[in-house]
């Protein structure tokens, strides 16, 4: 505990397997990724779901070619904070429809995997301290709510039961990394090495940005101290947890 007063409650830690629902390779790595290294240190299971693979996110590199490059970084980037399993979805990145075809997919997944937290990006308009947010992470944060509660419904899509997918009610929290309206954080003083390495590895897209490993460095050193100083510790990840 640090002499800062706690403004942010720690992160129920009582469940065993997390699913990550975000909409392209990197985003769970601005910041959430140090979280997930603590859970999985902790024995816990994380899987992460991706709508797109990313493929229009390097100007200078043609989609075709981008998407294969950034589905291995963002395996090597998962692989570095314990999680085993990355699955994508293979929505169009940059153009992702908010709607029942990607509800659906989202809904299978929570069904597949069973998980009791689920973890998405920022669904709301802006950032933490400003600047707007974009369509892909709004959309996909909002199918993310939504599939929450279809995946306990077997009349919303009950074509999924002839999958063997059976309804699951199980989710009891969603947490939202990156929200202006965080309540919670993780102590990730331990980890924080590993976040910092997770996001180093997206190097095909850190250099298509103009950055540096000093400045993926720099950025999440200056978040984590900042949500640090709001929970009590030296370095945390902040989120926005709905109970349901």
């Amino acid at each position: 505990m640090n002499e800062h007063a706690r403004e942010l409650a720690p992160m129920p830690d009582d469940w065993r397997r997390g699913l990550a629902v975000v909409a392209h390779p990197d985003d769970m790595e601005y910041g959430a990724s140090g979280a997930v290294a603590r859970w999985t240190g902790a024995g816990k299971e994380v899987t992460y779901l991706l709508a797109t693979r990313g493929e229009a996110g390097i100007d200078g590199m043609a989609p075709d070619e981008a998407a294969p490059v950034r589905e291995r970084e963002q395996r090597a980037s998962a692989a570095e904070v314990g999680v085993r399993r990355v699955e994508f979805l293979d929505h169009t990145d940059g153009v992702i429809e908010y709607g029942l075809a990607l509800r659906r997919d989202i809904t299978a997944a929570v069904r597949r995997h069973r998980p009791e937290l689920v973890v998405i990006t920022n669904h709301r308009d802006s950032w933490p301290g400003g600047g707007l947010n974009m369509a892909d992470h709004r959309h996909v944060g909002l199918a993310a709510l939504d599939a929450v509660r279809d995946a306990g419904n077997r009349w919303v899509f009950p074509d999924l039961l002839t999958e063997g997918l059976a309804p699951w009610q199980g989710v009891r929290w969603v947490a939202v990394a990156a929200s202006p309206m965080a309540t919670h954080a993780v102590d990730i003083g331990e980890t924080f090495e590993q976040a910092v390495e997770s996001l180093r590895l997206h190097r095909a897209y850190l250099e298509g940005l103009g950055q540096t490993p000093d400045d993926a460095r720099r950025f999440l050193r200056e978040v984590a101290e900042d949500s640090g100083r709001r929970a009590g510790c030296e370095l945390a990840t902040e989120f926005e947890l709905i109970s349901l």
